[in-house]
């Protein structure tokens, strides 16, 4: 029998009391942190409380953001205050262990932050962390401090009120009303209006209707869906139900690149949860709505990200994108009614709900409404993952919360919103996090990945290696997108190679404008972007290579391509 919210909350919160009267430890065990060997350093822990015989609970908990700082432990008192290490090494865990389970003291050496409790001197409060000022955490709010394993932890928080809200209280309609009024928009790249886009799904005949959430993320630079699932992945498996019950749908799909082991493993743990619970399948909650749920893996395409392309990867064909009309509101999963969005978007959509369309839409700026979740890498001091207000600059981003170009160097530019989107110089710091700012400064927003070079890169040799992505990547269905991208690497390689021809630039805008004219997809239309906006912003780069036949930044040689390679 399908328990009532109430009784699963009760029995969250008792399960959560008796956690807090006991001594906890928790590792991140994300993506990140086990890149920086967190697995070694949990076995470490485990193995010094078990031979030590001590009441202690250890924890796997999602990537807190701060991913210069992995591997993360923090050590928890019953009922008190936090403490957090950075950088641990396997090593380090048996003396950290025996400080804080034993002795009773802090380990002072190495301590990070702390959370809760009195201040330890020398020792900042968490949300005091440079990277963490200014933050307001919405999407990501339980990332880093909840057992992603644990529906009990995630409703203990309020996890799954919005949906028994909504359930209880709210016709379909008012919930879709409430994501219209909050202004969402989409985060997956398009920045299409979540609200609109539902309702297209919902005035379509049903009853077998789809709801898809996309977390293909091939993108380089971008983490921050795979962070979700990996941290939270209840919170998406509740803003997916409740797209079903906004637009009247019957099943979701989420759909993850195959190899994502950890995101992959999480998101499917919290779909049987969420079954066994009642969460999921009939009357959920006790309510006359029903609704299922699977977890779908497709193979390494970043085409597949792209609504129809992924649609035809999870009906088992290969991923290439579909003519439209029909759209997929009318005619999309398996011939019948589909809506497609991106991970963060439906994250957003619990809060939404459980806090009002206007609260959400009161953050950020009169068109980009919410919070941007950024994530940082390449030369910057600190990189990991941020979530700030829309309307923030991208200084505040790039030199406040990272920490500015790592060893000392000079910024030169940012790649943002993935390889089809652009190259801003270092004087477009002050850009708002916007999606319409971003746009007309040559660049896109995307899915947040913002990648900071210094003065040692070269923005040609960066721009060659975008195309060749985008060459590598295209499924070829399209004539436009195949030949336009093979083309492009072409001329890129020879102009790093310093065997320019007369009329190459020009050649690329040809090139360019046919691409974005008869493409099927955003691949082949946006794939000149990052070559226009690196001529933009970089014109006397391409001017030196093209004319004087050198590299400013030393990076461009004119040896390492082969003419073999160049024909191919």
């Amino acid at each position: 029998m399908t328990a009532s919210y109430a009784v699963l909350q009760e029995r969250a919160q008792g399960r959560q009391w008796a956690l807090a009267e006991k001594r906890r430890v928790r590792v991140g065990t994300a993506l990140c942190g086990m890149a920086a060997g967190a697995g070694a350093v949990l076995d470490a822990v485990r193995r010094e409380v078990g031979s030590l015989g001590l009441e202690a609970t250890v924890s796997e908990v999602g990537c807190l953001g701060l991913c210069y700082a992995e591997p993360l432990v923090d050590f928890q008192s019953p009922g008190g205050q936090r403490v957090f290490y950075g950088n641990v090494a396997k090593e380090q865990a048996p003396r950290l262990v025996r400080a804080h389970l034993v002795e009773g003291q802090p380990a002072m050496e190495g301590a990070l932050a702390t959370l809760g409790g009195e201040a330890l001197p020398g020792v900042p409060a968490l949300g005091q962390l440079p990277m963490m000022k200014g933050q307001l955490r919405i999407a990501l709010g339980n990332a880093g401090h909840i057992d992603p394993g644990s529906l009990e932890e995630y409703v203990a928080v309020g996890g799954y009120g919005a949906l028994d809200k909504a359930l209880s209280g709210m016709a379909p309609q008012q919930v879709l009303e409430e994501v219209a009024r909050s202004g969402l928009r989409g985060r997956g790249g398009a920045a299409f209006p979540t609200g609109v886009k539902w309702r297209f799904l919902a005035s379509s005949p049903g009853p077998v209707k789809y709801i898809l959430a996309n977390c293909e993320e091939g993108d380089p630079g971008a983490f921050n869906d795979k962070a979700v699932l990996e941290s939270d992945p209840h919170a998406l498996l509740e803003g997916i139900v409740l797209a079903g019950y906004a637009t009247g749908a019957s099943k979701g799909f989420v759909f993850v690149r195959h190899g994502h082991e950890g995101p992959i493993h999480r998101m499917r743990e919290a779909v049987q949860q969420a079954y066994a619970a009642g969460l999921l399948g009939a009357n959920i909650l006790g309510a006359a709505f029903s609704f299922d749920c699977e977890v779908v893996l497709v193979g390494e395409s970043y085409v597949s990200g792209e609504e129809t392309a992924l649609m035809e990867a999870i009906e088992g064909k290969r991923a290439t994108p579909r003519y439209r009309p029909p759209f997929p509101a009318a005619v999309g999963l398996w011939g019948k009614p589909s809506n497609i969005n991106n991970i963060k978007t439906l994250t957003y959509v619990p809060p939404i709900v459980a806090r009002g369309g206007s609260w959400f839409a009161s953050i950020g700026t009169e068109r980009s409404k919410g919070t941007a979740i950024l994530c940082l890498s390449g030369a910057v001091q600190r990189p990991g993952m941020v979530e700030v207000p829309m309307g923030r600059t991208l200084r505040e981003a790039v030199e406040g919360l990272g920490g500015g170009v790592a060893g000392g160097r000079k910024l030169k530019l940012l790649q943002t919103g993935g390889p089809l989107g652009g190259l801003l110089s270092a004087d477009k710091l002050d850009i708002p996090l916007d999606f319409d700012a971003m746009a007309r400064a040559g660049a896109i927003l995307g899915s947040g990945g913002i990648i900071v070079a210094d003065d040692t890169a070269c923005a040609v040799d960066l721009t060659r290696l975008l195309v060749a992505f985008c060459q590598f990547e295209s499924c070829g269905k399209c004539f436009p997108c195949r030949l336009g991208t093979t083309h492009l690497l072409e001329i890129m390689e020879r102009i790093c190679r310093f065997q320019a021809r007369p009329g190459d630039l020009e050649l690329m805008h040809t090139v360019g404008t046919q691409m974005a004219a008869g493409s099927l997809c955003g691949h082949g239309q946006l794939g000149f972007n990052p070559v226009q906006s690196a001529l933009k912003s970089f014109g006397a780069e391409f001017t030196a290579h093209i004319e004087r036949r050198t590299c400013p930044a030393g990076v461009c040689d004119g040896k390492y391509l082969t003419p073999e390679r160049s024909r191919r």
